[in-house]
């Protein structure tokens, strides 16, 4: 299978139908994809003070890579292998303070910034210790009071996320309140590309959700492409933009309202299975419930109902795949030919 996609959108045909259903397209899309991308973590509140620990575990169901955030006593957060270097227990099963890392099997201890600092009985042990036996630091980095780590990455994470930053002009992330009521998790029978494609165009828009294309003017409808990010602006009827819509690569969408950000993390637990996080941080509390900031209960109903469609869709045997609006669907264009720069030889 060729994942490569045209440059040129006019000229382009979208992504193989073969990626959505092959499980060697799904396992390469895993390790050449999202274990060389930067992942959200949240914010960073449960290891503000030192010696904080959390365990946590990145892209559960599909990398399961058990990794720690740990702040030392100088106050530096360090994102380490949470697996022991000796015979690969987990360390830390919940978050704590201490001042150590203690491997509960075997007794060998570790630094807060993941250097072994003791291991019982390996007296006489050639080249012990060395280098091998601390613990791997992981890619990391803090923005806005999040979160970010890869374990791999093939970027470094301001490449990333050059011209996202400008989504921020008005309230920094970090000066915004979570307000974990308008928090959301869904579950769907898809793949998870599917739903980032669905998400990356406004054409859909008014077949789709009638209720969010009365509020929009859907002339006035832009995209812009950067070189790991894409931007959706949509206006309102008066010309005043009503929502931001950002996509980091691979699966990171920051919404930007009056209100404040919605953030939702795409997650593949499977070829055909896909957890979808929405996380809501309220800078100006007034201007709730307008607007294309509302109602995104529904609208999320009615984009998982298509995405399901489709999903149904590509399986076909008659199905070949399709071209590109070149007008509207610049940011589908966008992410399959970064999926092609990733997926290729």
């Amino acid at each position: 299978m060729r994942y490569a996609v045209d440059a040129d959108i006019a000229r382009a045909a979208t992504l193989d139908p073969r990626f959505y259903r092959d499980a060697q397209a799904h396992e390469r899309a895993l390790e050449r994809v999202f274990a060389r991308s930067w992942q959200w973590l949240g914010r960073l509140d449960a290891v503000r003070t030192p010696g904080s620990l959390q365990p946590f575990t990145l892209l559960p169901g599909s990398l399961d890579e058990p990794l720690l955030l740990a702040r030392d006593e100088a106050g530096t957060l360090h994102c380490l292998s949470n697996v022991c270097t000796h015979r690969g227990n987990l360390l830390v099963r919940e978050a704590c303070s201490a001042s150590r890392i203690r491997c509960a099997y075997h007794g060998r201890r570790f630094d807060l910034a993941g250097r072994m600092t003791f291991m019982p009985e390996f007296e006489g042990v050639h080249g012990f210790p060395s280098a091998a036996d601390d613990l791997p630091r992981v890619a990391f980095h803090e923005w806005g009071g999040h979160g970010f780590a890869s374990l791999d990455p093939a970027a470094s994470f301001d490449e990333l996320i050059a011209g996202a930053r400008e989504g921020f002009d008005g309230t920094p992330l970090d000066a915004m309140t979570h307000d974990p009521s308008r928090d959301r998790e869904f579950e769907i029978a898809a793949h998870w590309a599917l739903y980032v494609e669905n998400y990356l165009e406004g054409l859909h828009i008014p077949f789709v959700h009638a209720s969010l294309d009365a509020e929009l003017d859907s002339s006035a409808y832009t995209t812009g492409i950067h070189r790991y990010a894409n931007v959706q602006v949509a206006r309102d009827r008066s010309g005043a933009v009503a929502a931001r819509y950002w996509w980091i690569f691979p699966n990171l969408m920051l919404n930007f309202y009056p209100w404040g950000v919605s953030v939702n993390l795409v997650l593949p637990e499977g070829m055909a299975r896909t957890r979808v996080l929405f996380r809501a941080f309220v800078s100006d509390p007034s201007k709730l419930g307008r607007g294309a900031g509302a109602g995104l209960d529904r609208v999320e109903a009615e984009d998982e109902a298509i995405v399901l469609a489709v999903q149904r869709g590509v399986r076909s045997r008659l199905y070949r795949g399709g071209r590109y609006s070149t007008s509207r669907e610049q940011g589908v264009h966008h992410f399959h030919r970064l999926l092609g720069e990733f997926l290729e030889p």
